[in-house]
């Protein structure tokens, strides 16, 4: 079976930049993903397309067929106590290189990586982590399989996502069945931080 839309595949590989490498699937805990549904890069995609399981792949992506190139615009300086509460800072928050969630007037969650603390302020880049950056990829195909109709209609994993991703449950209720082993939503809808759902990334 060929890797084409709507095929469960499963992935393993490792991703380098400048030489080191920054993320990886292992053929034990590969990455699985529903193809052509806009889950991995579209480049990425392209390169493994038609490929069936036990294929082997390597393949290079431009920043541009990447992340895009660094957008001076996405960097930008906050007051320091815009992160205060009750007059003080949570101890360990603002920490170079660390990686915050901020969230806009409409409630929009965007990452951010902390560039610089200043005495009043601190600098943040809202870039992704690897834009601007050449991406090589290398790896096998370790399965390709038909989805079924419960994964076409809420993905893999019963339609939840990984704990550490605080955009992809929101409110959505409807990740929630009890028949879905792993939901990675409470009670309330709202994302549950202490649970990754198996099988199911959001990296690269």
């Amino acid at each position: 079976m060929h890797i084409s839309k709507n095929k469960v595949v499963s992935l393993s590989y490792q991703l380098t930049v400048d030489g080191d490498i920054v993320d990886k699937a292992t053929p034990q805990n590969p990455l699985s993903f529903i193809f052509g549904r806009g889950m991995l890069l579209p480049k990425v995609e392209a390169n493994i397309e038609g490929k069936r399981a036990g294929d082997a792949f390597k393949f290079t992506l431009t920043a541009a067929e990447g992340y895009g190139e660094v957008d001076e615009a996405g960097i930008n300086e906050f007051p320091l106590d815009a992160f205060m509460v009750d007059g003080r800072l949570e101890e360990g928050l603002l920490t170079e290189g660390a990686t915050l969630p901020m969230q806009d007037d409409e409630g929009n969650i965007f990452n951010a990586t902390v560039l610089e603390v200043k005495e009043n302020s601190v600098e943040l880049d809202f870039n992704h982590p690897l834009a601007g950056m050449e991406l090589n990829f290398e790896g096998h195909v370790v399965e390709v399989r038909n989805a079924t109709e419960k994964e076409l209609a809420k993905g893999l994993g019963g339609g939840c996502c990984c704990g550490n991703d605080e955009s992809c449950c929101g409110n959505d209720e409807s990740c929630c069945d009890d028949d879905d082993e792993g939901c990675c939503c409470d009670d309330d809808g709202e994302n549950d931080e202490g649970c990754c759902c198996k099988g199911h990334r959001q990296k690269s």
